[in-house]
C-alpha cells in the first residue's frame, strides 16, 4: 500500500514562478490526465488563468485537496458549490495519476470531499469523470443518448462508490481557422427574421444588457438538459456576473460574446461566449450557449454560434481550436456544432449520489 498524505491546498494570491507549489502541480496533474484521456492538450487549463477563479467569492465556494507522495502531487480532488438556501448540490472532480491508481487515493479524496458536503448539509453530489473514445463494451446513459466505456478505471471507481450514471457529455473540437465561415454566416443571417438582432462585445457586458445576461446564465440550469441530476436553481445576479467577468479578465482570459435580442421586447433571449487565452498557441474553451425555450425554433443557436466565430476571427485570430462540452441528449446544439465542424474527442460521465 502506497503511503500518501491528503491536504487542502491553500490557494495562493500569486503563482509560484517555479511552478512547484501544490496549486500548480495540481493543475498539471489534471491536464496530464485529460491529455491521456482525450489525446490532445487542447483541454489544458493554465494555472495563471485559473488562479483568479479560485479566489474567495461571496457567491460560490471552491476547495481543492491533493494527495502527495514524497512531496509530489499524485491525486487531486475539487469541491464546488453555490452558496445560499438553494445550494443543495456539491460538484466534485477527482484526478489520480495513472501510476498511482487503485491504491486508495481516489477513494480517500472522495471520502473527504463527501464529508465536507455532508457537513454543509448538501443533498446530493455530482461528479464529472472523463471517458476516452472506445470501441469496447459500453455503459449506456439512462437518457438513451451517449455511452461511456464500461470497463474503464473511471467507470469502475464511480460504480464501486455508489454513484449512478445520469448523463453523458460529449467533448468536441473545432479546428481553426474554419473554412467556409463566411458562407455559414451568410446562411445563418438569411434564415433570421427581423424579429431578432445580434449584439457583440468583448470583456465586460454593456450595462444595457447585464441584467438580461445574468438572467440567461440563470436559465442555463433550468433550460439545459439535466437528465436525472436535479440541479438546484442557480440564480445569477448582476453582481455575480460582474465578479465572474472580472475573474476571467484577471486571469488574462478574454470573454468574446454574441447575444441575440428579441426586438419587440428589447430583451436578450440567447447568447454564446468564448473564453480566449492570450497565447495564440492555446485552444479556446467554449463558455455557455443558450437560447431560452420561448424563442427556440428560429435557428438562433446557429446564428449566434457562427456570428461569434466570425467575431472571434476579427478580435482574436490565430488560435488552433475551440473546445466545447454538450449533453448528448442536447441534439439541437450538437447538430449545430456538427454542422459548423466540431468533431468528438471524448466524453464525460456525469454521476450522481444522494447523501443521507
Amino acid at each position: 500500500m502506497t503511503e500518501f498524505d491528503i491536504t487542502e491546498v491553500q490557494i495562493p494570491a500569486n503563482l509560484d514562478p517555479s511552478g512547484s507549489d501544490e496549486f500548480c502541480q495540481a493543475m498539471a496533474l489534471r491536464n496530464h490526465v485529460d491529455a491521456l484521456t482525450f489525446g490532445t492538450t487542447d483541454t489544458a487549463l493554465d494555472p495563471a488563468e485559473e488562479l483568479p477563479l479560485w479566489q474567495p467569492s461571496e457567491f460560490e465556494t471552491y476547495r481543492m485537496f491533493v494527495a502527495t507522495v514524497d512531496g509530489r502531487v499524485v491525486g487531486r480532488g475539487d469541491l464546488e458549490t453555490t452558496d445560499g438556501e438553494d445550494g443543495d448540490t456539491a460538484w466534485l472532480a477527482i484526478h489520480v495519476h495513472p501510476n498511482y491508481q487503485r491504491r486508495g487515493i481516489g477513494s480517500r479524496l472522495l471520502s473527504d470531499l463527501e464529508a465536507i458536503a455532508v457537513a454543509d448539509h448538501k443533498r446530493q453530489i455530482h461528479c464529472y469523470a472523463p471517458a476516452a473514445l472506445s470501441d469496447g463494451p459500453i455503459l449506456q446513459s439512462p437518457t438513451g443518448f451517449g455511452s461511456i466505456p464500461r470497463d474503464s478505471a473511471e467507470t469502475h471507481f464511480m460504480l464501486a462508490n455508489g454513484f449512478s450514471l445520469e448523463q453523458v457529455e460529449r467533448i468536441s473540437r473545432l479546428p481553426l481557422p474554419l473554412p467556409g465561415l463566411h458562407s455559414l454566416v451568410d446562411r445563418a443571417i438569411d434564415h433570421c427574421t427581423r424579429d431578432y438582432a445580434v449584439h457583440e462585445w468583448v470583456d465586460h457586458c454593456p450595462d444595457r444588457w447585464v441584467e438580461d445576461y445574468a438572467m440567461l446564465f440563470s436559465r442555463m440550469n433550468t433550460d439545459a438538459p439535466s437528465a436525472g441530476l436535479e440541479p438546484p436553481e442557480d440564480v445569477w445576479t448582476v453582481d455575480r456576473m460582474r465578479e465572474n467577468e472580472s475573474r476571467l479578465i484577471a486571469g488574462a482570459l478574454t470573454p468574446v460574446v454574441a447575444a441575440v435580442e428579441h426586438v419587440a421586447t428589447g430583451s436578450l433571449v440567447g447568447f454564446t461566449g468564448l473564453n480566449v487565452p492570450e497565447e495564440t498557441t492555446r485552444a479556446i474553451i467554449q463558455g455557455n450557449t443558450i437560447v431560452i425555450r420561448e424563442h427556440r425554433g428560429h435557428r438562433l443557436g446557429m446564428l449566434v454560434k457562427v456570428l461569434n466565430l466570425a467575431h472571434l476571427d476579427r478580435v482574436a485570430p490565430g488560435h488552433p481550436s475551440v473546445i466545447t462540452y454538450n449533453a448528448q441528449e442536447n441534439r439541437h446544439m450538437l447538430a449545430v456544432n456538427e454542422a459548423v465542424g466540431f468533431v468528438p474527442i471524448g466524453y464525460e460521465g456525469v454521476w450522481k449520489r444522494l447523501l443521507e
